[in-house]
């Protein structure tokens, strides 16, 4: 796999496709392939159960919706018209009279969104934080005098805020006791900073031991480490594969995989989020037809998917994937950016979740922003990977090396979870977190809020439609000290602007008590309780056929 231009290889062939009898082994199977009992190596295998959900909102919901963000783009008209004419001012970017013949470097119609209807509500976002982002942390208070194009701080501190934004799953951000010491002792040996990338004078002691460290936490032969999250993906995917490749990506698969692939020169198709027979389809599609024009055989194929997806909170139904991946002899490279740490009995991420063999995924990556309270990313595998991109990935060669103090955060972390601490405190987290998560999803639901996936994701959607309701909603619960992450359009569909919740191993029982009170009360207020426990024309799993993992 390691060569992006290597020979063709074969993608497996189509002579399995035959009707399964009722006494074949996969019989036995649930339909989905999520919990089912296989026969691997003369062994049974059992695979977890995916539970999510995906309801769909009332019709009159979607109207007003729609009917929002029309009025809103009505009035937007409207006073563009009164700027064009000077009767009112106008604060965004504009050409200076000098290069008015020049070809235009701000596109005025491409900024209308926001322009118009972003900045109306503007204020929820880039909130400035004092604090470390622990369940507890201080935001700045700050106010707008022009509707907020700019905004001034009062100078007074909001103290105490619950913190439901923040990727600290594990709650390694805070307060962590006198383990913090050792982040201390090698900042004042190593410095802050590298200032060279590991090919030169940047390759130390203390990135060998956390990428041991990290191969061994992984059940893998090999890690490698980068300095940043998002490079990780987007500077290693086109050092896997090039022109004349075929990567199958998931429709919300996060930008830093979408620029990586687009970046790789290779041919990209999408198949529809978490669904086992449309990615099927394009495999076949794939080793029928082969490359356009030519038709010859693809070179490589290579499904991208992430552990759990940031936006839907659904986690990747691995088994299938595996599955597929296995009968057309394709590549498979996860993103774990949210999983790894914060789901699994043992935080190692779906791998873990599902109970699978780490051997089964080609290329394992993840991110220590989130679990782990640092920054940075990782690639694991096989050594002949590793030992690849680390003379061809752009991110190895010209990128600065990991800050020390951050990869000794992230050793200790990994200590605490392997247990190698002597404690069971990793563990416990994990375990904590878990606990929380199912807590916090099931009061919602009985609340009688819309949620969008996975029962034991640690990201919670609540579903909130229209554009006035996303900001009222971040306002009032900022004004009883809650912060929440709202996400809309065109982060999210037009109609499915949503508040994000992140929960915390740290978050206590009365953290997530007192931010449900307040969410039930605000759904009574904002009338948010929209769920009447229908199904969603989003494409679900279980009609789908089964698929056995082969050896």
């Amino acid at each position: 796999m390691a060569n992006p231009g290597g020979g063709a290889v074969c993608n497996g062939n189509l002579n399995n496709h035959k009707k399964q009898s009722k006494d074949s082994p996969t019989g036995n199977c649930r339909k989905n392939g999520i919990s089912k009992e296989a026969q691997q190596n003369g062994k049974p295998r059992f695979y977890k159960r995916v539970t999510e959900s995906y309801e769909q909102a009332p019709l009159h919901v979607l109207v007003f919706t729609y009917l929002g963000y029309g009025i809103g783009s009505l009035f937007g008209y409207f006073r563009d018209f009164l700027r064009n004419w000077g009767i009112e001012k106008c604060n965004a970017a504009v050409e200076r009279e000098e290069q008015r013949d020049f070809v235009p470097l701000y596109q005025d119609f491409e900024n209308f969104f926001k322009r118009n209807l972003y900045m109306r509500i503007r204020d929820n976002w880039n909130r400035p934080i004092c604090s470390a982002p622990g369940p507890l942390f201080d935001v700045m208070e700050r106010v707008s005098d022009d509707y907020n194009w700019t905004f001034r701080f009062t100078g007074k501190i909001i103290k105490d805020v619950i913190n439901m934004g923040s990727y600290n799953f594990l709650g390694f951000t805070g307060q962590c006791g006198g383990s913090i010491s050792t982040v201390e002792d090698v900042l004042e040996t190593y410095s802050a900073g590298v200032c060279s990338t590991r090919q030169e004078m940047g390759n130390l002691d203390i990135h060998k031991e956390l990428e041991d460290l990290m191969a061994k936490f992984l059940n893998v032969e090999a890690a490698m480490v980068f300095g940043m999250g998002f490079a990780t993906n987007s500077m290693n995917i086109p050092a896997l594969v090039g022109k004349g490749c075929l990567i199958l990506s998931d429709e919300l698969n996060h930008a830093s995989i979408v620029l990586g692939a687009r970046l790789s020169g290779a041919t990209i198709r999408t198949f529809k989020h978490n669904n086992a027979q449309n990615l099927e389809k394009h495999l076949r599609d794939a080793i029928i037809y082969g490359q356009p024009r030519t038709h010859r055989a693809w070179k490589k194929i290579l499904i991208l998917v992430e552990g759990i997806y940031s936006m839907e909170g659904s986690i990747v139904h691995l088994p299938q994937i595996v599955a597929l991946k296995k009968k057309y002899k394709a590549y498979l490279y996860i993103d774990e950016a949210h999983s790894i740490g914060s789901v699994g009995p043992t935080g190692r991420g779906v791998v873990d979740f599902f109970g699978m063999d780490p051997s089964d995924v080609d290329v394992l990556m993840g991110t220590f922003t989130k679990s782990f309270g640092a920054s940075g990313g990782y690639i694991a595998g096989k050594k002949e990977l590793v030992d690849y991109l680390r003379v061809n990935s752009h991110s190895s060669v010209y990128a600065t090396s990991m800050s020390p103090p951050i990869a000794q955060q992230i050793i200790r972390t990994l200590k605490l979870l392997m247990g190698m601490d002597g404690t069971t405190e990793g563990i416990q987290r994990v375990q904590q977190l878990a606990k929380n998560v199912r807590y916090f999803r099931q009061k919602l639901s009985e609340m009688g809020f819309i949620l969008y996936g996975n029962e034991d994701s640690p990201v919670v959607p609540l579903l909130l439609y229209m554009p006035s309701k996303v900001a009222a909603f971040a306002r009032h619960l900022l004004k009883r000290k809650i912060a929440v992450v709202v996400v809309g359009f065109p982060a999210t569909p037009l109609v499915e602007a949503r508040a994000r919740f992140c929960i915390s191993a740290k978050h206590t029982r009365e953290n997530l008590d007192t931010v449900l009170a307040v969410v039930d009360e605000l759904g009574d207020l904002l009338n948010l309780k929209y769920s009447r426990k229908k199904k969603s024309a989003r494409p679900e799993l279980h009609d789908e056929p089964s698929f056995e993992l082969d050896d």
